[in-house]
């Protein structure tokens, strides 16, 4: 096998607790403006379950690329309206500051631990569908040490678009089969395969993607499987 020089992360699900972050975000939101009646959990599903949808015109090249926080933004209006909100109606400024829950966004606990550890041997980069700015922001709370970041406004693209993957390696001066993706979304995992990559897999309960409908493959079509970062980082050694 040839040596790993570059370990790239997913990081929505894989690195940060996406859901659990947004839910506790919405639901102070919700409440100040009397929306109790709205589960927090099913809003934060609710409003990432657009995103896939939101993407494909770009992927297609029916839409210019837009950043994620715009995407987020657009697909946050369209989520208070299905919950019988109306955006207009709510102050900008409250509604800015939810879409910035994304900046905030709370690690697993073994998530630092874990990558500190692997960053003692290899190169460490989000390779993420977040725009540069906010992975900046969310490494900066969360305490991730990133030796680079990646976001998707380097790339132009979206995952499982090849040029994400290839755009990444050609960027850290890196043949794919020295590069790792590791991700806890089989279809992330699949993309990077089929570009050259070693993958992965780590076991996240609560990190499944609403806005697609995966079927999860064995475990042992990936080259690494872990329960945790801190695990990922014991067998790599």
């Amino acid at each position: 096998m040839s040596k790993i020089e570059v370990l790239f992360f997913d990081v929505l699900g894989t690195v940060v607790d996406w859901r659990g972050s947004i839910a506790a975000e919405a639901g102070a939101f919700l409440k100040r403006h009397n929306a109790l009646h709205i589960d927090a959990g099913a809003f934060a599903d609710a409003w990432v379950g657009r995103y896939d949808a939101s993407v494909e015109a770009i992927r297609c090249g029916q839409r210019p690329f837009a950043p994620l926080d715009l995407l987020n933004m657009e697909n946050l209006e369209a989520c208070l309206k299905g919950f019988g909100l109306t955006p207009s109606t709510l102050p900008g400024a409250e509604l800015a500051e939810l879409n910035m829950a994304w900046h905030r966004l709370k690690p697993w606990p073994d998530s630092v631990e874990g990558l500190s550890s692997l960053k003692e041997r290899f190169i460490i980069s989000p390779l993420s569908d977040g725009n540069t700015r906010l992975l900046v922001d969310m490494a900066k709370h969360a305490g991730l040490p990133w030796d680079t970041i990646l976001g998707a406004d380097v790339s132009g693209a979206y995952k499982p678009m090849p040029q994400v993957y290839l755009r990444a390696c050609e960027l850290m001066s890196v043949d794919p089969d020295r590069a790792i993706l590791v991700a806890a979304h089989d279809y992330d995992l699949d993309a990077a395969r089929q570009c050259g990559l070693k993958t992965a897999y780590v076991v996240r309960t609560n990190a499944h993607d609403p806005s697609k409908t995966e079927v999860v493959k064995s475990l042992e079509a990936w080259d690494y499987m872990a329960n945790d970062l801190i695990e990922l980082a014991a067998l790599l050694k």
